[in-house]
Formats: C-alpha cells, structure tokens, sequence
C-alpha cells in the first residue's frame, strides 16, 4: 500500500488515547507515513477497554476516519490483519456467551413482551434519573446515533428481493426520507446541543467505556462482513422493536426534567416510526431473508441475542455507577461540556 499525505476531513474526530497494548499500537500505526510493520494481536480481554478501543478505531476507517489520519490507512493490509483477529476474539466471546439456537419467532417473541416490573436504564430515567444521569447517558448513545443507520447500510447489497426492498424502505426513514434537518443523526445532534452537549461527531469517544464501545462494535462487525447478514438483520429488527417503548420512557423523562419540549423529538420520532418499522423487519426482511435463506435462522437469532446481551450489559454498568452516586463516565462531564 502507499499512503499519501491528503489527511482526514476536517469534521473527523481526533484520535482517541490508548488503553492498552492492542489500541496503542493502532494508535501509533495510523500516525505514520508509511506501511505498517506486521502487527500482532496479544491476549486481551474480548470485552475490555483494549480490545474494544483498537476494534472501534479500526471500524472507524470505514465512517468518518480520524483528524490526520491518512483515509489508505482503511485498507491497509496489516490493519485488516489485525483487526480480523480481534473480531475472531470478540465475536467468539460473544458466541460463548449466549444460549444460541435456530429458533426466530421464539427469540422475536421474547422482545415483543414488555415485563410489568421493567428497572432498565430508560425505566430509571422516567421514573427517578436526575440531570447529569440523563446528560451522561445521551453522551454514551452519541457514539452511535451520530452515525444511525450507518452500520446497517452495509447489509443492503447482500440482501435481495423484498428483503432488501422493505430494509432500505426502513432507512430511508431512519435517514430522515431526504431530509437532512430530519435525519435520526440530525435529531439527535440537536437533543445534544439543547441539553448542553457538543454535537461533534466523536466528541465524547475518550469517555465512554468499553461497555458502550461494545454495542457499536457488534453492529459494525455484523455489517461489514456478508458471512454475518443474517446477524445484523437479526439485530435490526431487535433495535426496533426495543426502541418504541424505551423511546416513550425518554421522552417521559425529559418532560420530567423540565427540559425544553424540543428536545424530545429525536425520542418522539422513534416512538412512531419504530412501531412501524419492527412490523416491516419482522416480517417483510426477516421472512424474506428465510425464505431465501432458511440456513441463516442461527445466524438472526446470533443477532437478537448479541443485541440484548450488549445493551444488558452496558445497563448494569450506568445503573451500577449512578446507584452508587459515581459518573458512568470515564471522564465525568462538566456543566460546560
């Protein structure tokens, strides 16, 4: 590969720190001017704040890129070496971790029943969540929503048929149906500003944990590869139809908190348009997909599954901080920030 020296857009984020061995020599490769050095990947914890930084800086390539980073870095041939190890370790992990199984319409069933006695992260914040918890949590979900939909792309031309038909009809809404000033991202972007965040694009990547990395990571790992389409469809169709209620729950809390009613249209956007567009996954992509392609049943249950078990676990870690009176933050926000 030659790099040249045409550095990244300037609305790229800058580069993050390291926090361990795998991201500092990440890091440090996408600082220079020349080829890589072989890159070896060394034993890290597949859920950790190592692997998980070096796999979202990797993934990044694919989005925005970094400040200064030259964009040939994406297909360095290293990097990708490297990076295809440290998907091997996390999806592996991931795998282990979930009870699997082939069975859609049940794991599909299991999200469409909302328990009475719901504690998650949306219910708290309805219910009892103060200001700087709420501000925290919209600095998490900023890793993805400033780039929503994004990761989902990737699947459109390994779909057919109604399958990829009824998905784009879904994006098209998530990408605000031409609209820029309606674009999910977009709606998001504001919420930020109006509660007193920067809507910079990566603004807060130094300060979310590995447990938010993680969410985001699964979603590029199933997109970018064809081998796990029927993954990320699985996932899809579990964010939609989570999101409508947890949406409601939100926009709830930010009547609460008193904040300005325009703030709560990126969450009152998702209450009606998910509602919709979980009816469309379930049945026009999913069914399609397994229609075509009955073998990947395991694959959309690997999908809902890896979803749920991320979003628990990113959950537990705000709901663990904030009951302790401690940020969720690995840099605690200031009034200012």
């Amino acid at each position: 590969m030659t790099v040249t020296e045409t550095g990244a857009g300037t609305s790229a984020p800058p580069l993050p720190g390291p926090r361990g061995p795998l991201s500092e020599a990440v890091l440090h490769v996408l600082t220079r001017r020349r080829p890589a050095a072989p890159l070896r990947a060394v034993p890290a914890e597949p859920f950790g704040e190592d692997l998980q930084l070096a796999l979202y800086v990797c993934y990044e390539l694919h989005y925005q890129g970094f400040a200064g980073v030259d964009p040939g870095w994406e297909w360095e041939p290293e990097l990708l070496r490297l990076r295809a190890a440290l998907e091997n370790a996390f999806l592996t992990a991931l795998r282990a971790a979930l009870p699997g199984g082939s069975d859609v319409t049940g794991a599909l069933a299991e999200l469409l029943v909302e328990p009475a006695d719901g504690a998650g992260v949306s219910h708290h914040l309805r219910d009892e969540g103060e200001w700087w918890q709420f501000r925290e949590h919209t600095a998490h979900r900023s890793i993805y929503h400033l780039k929503e939909a994004d990761p989902h792309a990737w699947v459109i031309p390994r779909l057919q048929g109604r399958a990829k038909a009824a998905l784009v009809a879904v994006e098209f809404d998530e990408y605000g149906g031409g609209r820029a000033e309606r674009m999910h991202s977009r709606l998001f972007a504001d919420l930020m500003a109006g509660i007193g965040l920067d809507p910079g694009y990566g603004r807060y990547l130094e300060a979310v944990p590995a447990e938010m990395l993680a969410t985001v990571n699964m979603m590029s790992l199933f997109g970018l590869h064809r081998a796990l389409r029927g993954a990320l469809v699985g996932h899809f169709a579990a964010a939609e139809i989570t999101t409508a209620p947890a949406a409601r729950r939100m926009a709830q809390a930010l009547e609460r908190l008193g904040a300005d009613p325009g703030c709560a249209l990126f969450y009152t956007e998702h209450i009606e348009a998910d509602a919709v567009h979980e009816q469309i996954i379930r049945r026009e992509v999913i069914g399609d997909l397994l229609d075509r392609e009955p073998g990947l049943a395991a694959d959309v249950v690997l999908g809902i599954q890896a979803t749920g078990f991320l979003e628990d676990r990113l959950g537990a870690h705000l709901l663990a901080r904030w009951r302790a009176g401690r940020s969720s933050l690995r840099e605690p926000l200031t009034a200012d920030s």
